[in-house]
């Protein structure tokens, strides 16, 4: 089996690592235990997340022991690493319900089955601390000094720093060791605003223990164009399907840019590398072809194949993809040929060739397909340039729609914004 620490190396996944030879070599010489921790601020994870879950995934697939550590206990407190401004608190009540969803959500990706994968709250032994004892056994072993030259610290001094966020790196470092006490856990890993954290978390272990224990971050992500990852006009990208649709989360992928799709492909998607480096040497349709494979493989890993499947149907149907070349990355399971037309997920509706015939103002056609909630909305939508028909911008709110925008298929294509889609139908 390869060693998992040369997937990450050509996957893209390493950023910094503490000892790079002894980690290359411990992941090579049988299963190690390692652990990443997840912040529950919300009831869902985000596409910023997908690099940890990713990893964590890839671990057990080459043998390794992977903890998810939900961080029921450190989300009271709040991590200052990456933040201008001290986090929003939250009650007792949200976090441990916020917790409960993330540890739900985490077994889409990992297999928590007996022995093959641990997840755990941090609450469980950080609650329970004793501050006191806490102080004397834990809090001695730092040094202030070098805790305010720690970046995830530095950056927030100038706003100022509360004392309960100050504790957070102490927090972090007794959670590994912890778990190194009672799972042998030997490898902490996560994105790179946690470094300063991991490495005080090492250096606790040996202080405490006499013990070397080792850590890796991986890159914050940004888009070629030098935006977060999963921002959008609409806001965040969500895990949740009820936050972010299985349709929405497919088109934020099948819209990557193109210098992105050869990384992404390697990142969030499980085929083999051979496959991926070919990205390099495509274009124009082939390109595009790559980007449905990419769309359909990371919505199959977060939503389940049927509604990937679903999601590029209703994608194909709305915007008259060909279907994917039987010979572009054949691992990939994307259906290949034509599709049921009863499987398309795009809603419709029908009309009477009639209505058109008279002619019928663009606001109140968007009213009666219910694109939009009232004639109003509908004015302002297309004031706003936010209407389209047969993916044409609407210009005026008023523009005649008639029997002349039937295209030969007896259909209309209506369209709000980037991400609604519904097809008329003309009888």
């Amino acid at each position: 089996m390869k060693n998992v620490y040369d997937i990450f190396r050509e996957r893209g996944f390493l950023e910094q690592v503490s000892d790079e030879a002894a980690i290359h070599e411990l992941l090579g010489q049988g299963s190690v235990t390692a652990y990443i921790g997840f912040d529950p601020t919300a009831t869902s994870l985000h596409i910023g997340s997908l690099v940890p879950i990713m990893s964590l995934a890839h671990m057990q697939r080459n043998g390794h022991l992977p903890i998810a550590l939900v961080g029921g206990g450190t989300g009271l407190i709040g991590d200052p690493s990456g933040k201008t401004e001290m986090r929003q608190s939250l009650t007792y009540e949200q976090i441990e319900y916020n917790a409960q969803c993330l540890q739900k959500q985490l077994s889409r990706y990992i297999d928590f089955g007996e022995g093959k994968a641990v997840l755990l709250n941090n609450a469980e032994w950080l609650t329970k601390l004793n501050y006191i004892e806490f102080l004397r056994d834990i809090g001695r072993h730092f040094s202030v000094n070098k805790m305010l030259a720690a970046e995830s610290y530095k950056m927030r001094l100038e706003k100022g720093l509360s004392f309960i966020e100050f504790n957070y790196m102490l927090l972090q470092s007794y959670d590994f060791l912890y778990l190194y006490r009672r799972h042998r856990c030997i490898l902490q890993m996560g994105g790179n605003d946690q470094w300063g954290n991991m490495v005080a978390g090492i250096d606790l272990i040996r202080r405490v223990e006499g013990k070397q224990a080792y850590c890796m971050t991986f890159p914050l992500m940004m888009t070629a164009t030098g935006s977060k990852m999963g921002k959008t006009e609409k806001g965040t990208v969500w895990l949740d399907g009820n936050l972010t649709t299985p349709y929405e989360y497919y088109q934020y992928w099948i819209n990557t840019d193109d210098a992105d799709v050869e990384r992404f492909l390697a990142i969030f998607t499980f085929l083999p590398m051979e496959e991926v480096r070919q990205v390099r040497n495509m274009k124009d349709q082939e390109l595009n072809m790559a980007k449905t494979i990419l769309a359909f493989e990371a919505t199959k890993i977060t939503h389940g194949e049927e509604a990937a499947v679903a999601a590029w149907q209703a994608s194909v149907e709305a915007f008259h993809v060909k279907p994917v070349d039987e010979a572009l990355m054949p691992s990939c399971t994307i259906p290949r040929g034509e599709f049921a037309e009863k499987a398309t997920a795009i809603p419709s509706v029908e009309k009477p060739r009639s209505l058109f015939e008279t002619t019928i103002p663009a606001f109140r056609l968007f009213q009666e397909t219910n694109l939009c909630a009232s004639l109003g909305e509908a004015k302002r939508l297309l004031a706003q340039g936010g209407g389209y028909i047969n993916d044409r911008q609407i210009q005026q709110f008023d523009e005649t729609i008639s029997v002349e925008h039937i295209n030969d298929r007896s259909e209309i294509r209506l369209r709000k914004g980037k991400k609604k889609h519904l097809i008329i139908y003309v009888k």
